[in-house]
């Protein structure tokens, strides 16, 4: 997992001009918005396919974990502006904070017929137990 802030590339009277993907290949791109808080999302990973997670309004927690577990889970709190990859063999849920709207672009199988292709579902690493209310 990678996480970084995206800040302006330019900016002039006008407003400014966010790069969030630079010299980075997908295949797949599409809007994700949730209604409320207190949802999960994902708990699965990809063999093939790197996932990248770009807030646009709001906030969520990112729990991830490598497939072999040889590290704990481990959560990170995700804000407008924020972008997280997710790398092949990650497990990642979503834990959905509060009204957001996020972008997800892949490098690899995603999109349409192909949406569960590369998504392998396991023992979840976020459960409703879990969640912070």
């Amino acid at each position: 997992m990678t996480h970084k802030r995206i800040l302006p590339a330019t900016r002039d009277e006008r407003g400014q001009i966010s790069d969030i993907l630079y010299k980075t290949p997908f295949q797949h791109a599409a809007i994700i918005e949730s209604k409320r808080g207190g949802l999960i999302r994902g708990n699965h990973y990809h063999k093939n396919t790197t996932q990248y997670i770009f807030v646009t309004r709001g906030s969520l927690r990112y729990w991830y974990q490598p497939f072999d577990k040889s590290e704990p889970v481990k959560s990170i709190l995700v804000s407008e502006y924020d972008l997280v990859t997710s790398p092949p063999y990650e497990v990642h849920a979503l834990e959905i904070i509060e009204p957001n709207q996020f972008v997800v672009f892949t490098d690899g199988i995603r999109g349409g017929e192909d949406y569960e292709s590369d998504t392998f579902r396991v023992a979840p690493i976020l459960t409703p137990d879990m969640i912070r209310r």
